[in-house]
């Protein structure tokens, strides 16, 4: 007898099209592809707009055979894809000589070109560390790409939220270009959120720049804003007050030792913003500023200062003394300090007390990281004020440093501390403190 009756269907044919597309989010491109293969249901839920529309791109500069066809995949997913993509992410890791640089000119070109005309969605554009400044940029081909970026950034700029630039390291003249291709077509620009850390050349007076403060005053709802002290001026704070007050909430701000950082701010110009600006918040990362008459000429009372990061990078100095930045500097922030993180080489200086009443002091410090040489017990009498409620600590993240190789001893009293206070660890701290040789 003949068998007429259709051949039975997997449970994955009846797969809601919602539960579909979830499964082909966890899936990479090739999965995906190979997917789209096995039917027409399968093939449309690859060319649903959700699975496309955050994407990260990044470009190998060391040659491998595994990476031949980043460049020609990046351009195909554009084509393919780019008119879903809200979120854009960039990329370039380790690029090695000027023939990689040119590849990726040429590439970007085409990907910007195409996206530009395509896309109407985009509101988050991040392309990181392209470090222009580098001798494997030859001029014509870093002209080339600021260029196309420029006008990329013009055709996206009504839509644009979010713009990453970190690690361009261009010249003043061409950081303004860039941002200012944001607002040339209503010479005001109201995206919300701008990140130029490490944006300029090292060693530029941004903060000087009457072209630099003529470009930041397009911006009017700045709600964060990302930057180096270099720029910082009082013509900047003035702008910024002036035009984005309603909707500022943080400044981040690095200082690296190696950029402008003496320039005089008055005091009166940050109480200024801060009064008009309510939710600000101000978040400093030193690296390598450790002397204190630095740090006092840039940390002045009237900053709202939420976060501070003091690094300095392993190196020592012995003019680097810490101690008045923790008994006189850092103080002023008692009733404002959130987050406090410091990495210092101090083996020429003992800390343990100093630090101990600086945390007891800022009532409203709820994160901790030190990588420094402390003494084992500076942890027990921590812990001890935090079970007595004489802190809100919920994060501790301690390093010990140790100038003798052999730390077993100071293991052994760590285990025994976390023993006595196991029941307040392990229900209200996120905890980690390890000893670190530094021999």
């Amino acid at each position: 007898m003949e068998d007429n009756s259709e051949p039975e269907q997997s449970s994955w044919a009846h797969l809601p099209d919602v539960c579909l597309r979830h499964v082909f989010h966890w899936l990479d491109d090739r999965d995906r592809s190979r997917a789209a293969l096995v039917c027409k249901k399968w093939s449309w839920a690859m060319y649903s707009g959700s699975l496309w529309r955050s994407r990260t791109i990044t470009f190998y500069g060391r040659p491998s055979r595994t990476r031949t066809l980043e460049f020609q995949s990046a351009l195909w997913y554009v084509k393919k894809f780019g008119k879903y993509l809200e979120h854009l992410e960039i990329n370039l890791s380790n690029p090695y000589n000027t023939a990689f640089t040119q590849k990726f000119q040429v590439t970007m070109k085409g990907l910007l070109s195409h996206l530009g005309k395509c896309n109407s969605r985009l509101v988050s554009f991040s392309i990181n560390y392209l470090e222009l400044d580098r001798s494997i940029w030859k001029n014509v081909v870093r002209a080339q790409f600021i260029k196309n970026l420029a006008t990329f950034l013009k055709r996206m700029s009504k839509q644009l939220d979010y713009l990453n630039l970190k690690g361009a390291r261009v010249t003043l003249e061409e950081g303004c270009e860039l941002l200012s291709s944001l607002s040339c077509l209503t010479n005001k620009s109201f995206i919300s959120e701008i990140n130029i850390e490490d944006f300029f050349s090292l060693q530029l007076p941004v903060y000087s720049s009457t072209l630099f403060h003529q470009t930041m005053s397009k911006f009017h709802s700045l709600v964060i804003l990302t930057f180096n002290y270099n720029c910082i001026s009082n013509e900047l704070l003035d702008i910024l007050q002036e035009h984005s007050a309603h909707s500022l909430c943080a400044l981040n701000i690095k200082c690296h030792i190696h950029d402008p950082h003496g320039q005089v701010v008055w005091g009166m110009s940050w109480a200024n913003l801060a009064k008009r600006a309510p939710k600000l918040n101000v978040n400093f990362f030193f690296e390598r500023v450790m002397k204190h008459d630095h740090l006092a000429r840039i940390l002045l009372v009237e900053i709202p200062v939420r976060s501070i990061s003091l690094r300095s990078c392993y190196f020592s100095d012995p003019d680097w003394i810490m101690r008045p930045t923790l008994t006189n500097l850092l103080p002023a922030y008692w009733h404002v300090l959130q987050k406090l993180t410091l990495e210092l080489n101090n083996g020429h200086e003992l800390l343990d007390d100093e630090l101990l009443q600086l945390i007891l002091s800022c009532k409203k410090l709820l994160f901790l990281k030190v990588w420094a040489f402390l003494s084992v017990a500076f942890m027990e009498r921590l812990l001890q004020n935090r079970a007595e409620r004489k802190c809100i600590l919920t994060t501790i993240k301690v390093r010990i440093y140790t100038a003798r190789q052999e730390t077993s001893e100071e293991d052994r009293l760590l285990c025994d501390i976390y023993r006595k206070f196991k029941y307040l660890i392990d229900s209200e701290l996120n905890y980690f403190v390890i000893t670190y040789p530094m021999v």
